[in-house]
């Protein structure tokens, strides 16, 4: 079958998969209700420069040799679950501070307004979202068997991959940064003092949550 009519298919999986939760959505939701959706932006490309590198990859050979590499699926599931787990603290050190903190706002006052994103914070989040995306193991698992279904047999394997994954990384980026802009209306509801601090305890035993789960994987 020629690429043209796998992309409709292609595209309604990547849509899919991109709506199914995980911390990917976790991240971009944090970020955008509490900082806006420019403070998503980062976020969402660091994510999506991590798929991209994972496609790549597989377009190489490379995700299949980690994949059988017991060595190497172990580091990344321990790195990606530290890290993970690290998130969820760091949520969780916000509820702790907002909490100890020189009196805490009424909950019925008006809620602040998102600091815009510095350079440095830009980065962090950007940097944040690629190693969530590369610290997954079950990433290399998935590019081996999502990306071969939709690359025709008389098609180079890495081109044709890396076309794909151009594809995916579009669609995806155009449907988290629409999820982030509804996300972002409602944000001064979320950065109200005692919002925030429910969905950072909440979001951050879910991150743990995930970072345990992740620890304790198996292929």
């Amino acid at each position: 079958m020629d690429l043209v009519a796998l992309l409709p298919p292609f595209v309604v999986a990547v849509l899919l998969i991109s709506a199914s939760p995980g911390p990917a959505m976790l991240l971009i939701f944090r970020q955008a209700a509490f900082r806006g959706w420019r403070a998503a932006v980062p976020t969402v490309l660091g994510l999506e420069a991590g798929l991209y590198l994972w496609a790549l990859a597989a377009g190489a050979g490379l995700a299949a040799l980690v994949a059988a590499s017991e060595v190497a699926f172990v580091v990344l599931r321990l790195v990606g679950a530290v890290f993970l787990v690290y998130l969820g603290i760091k949520a969780w050190r916000t509820v702790w501070r907002g909490r100890t903190g020189p009196g805490p706002a009424p909950a019925d006052t008006d809620a602040p307004i998102a600091p815009p994103v510095s350079r440095g914070g830009w980065w962090t989040a950007f940097g944040e979202g690629t190693v969530v995306m590369l610290a997954n193991p079950k990433a290399a698992f998935f590019m081996i068997a999502f990306y071969p279904q939709f690359v025709p047999a008389s098609r180079p394997l890495f081109a044709t991959t890396a076309l794909l994954a151009a594809v995916q990384v579009l669609v995806e980026t155009a449907f988290y940064l629409g999820l982030a802009a509804v996300v972002g209306r409602t944000g001064a509801w979320f950065r109200r003092p005692r919002v925030r601090r429910r969905v950072d305890a909440v979001s951050g035993g879910v991150l743990v949550a995930l970072g345990l789960r992740l620890a304790t994987t198996t292929r």
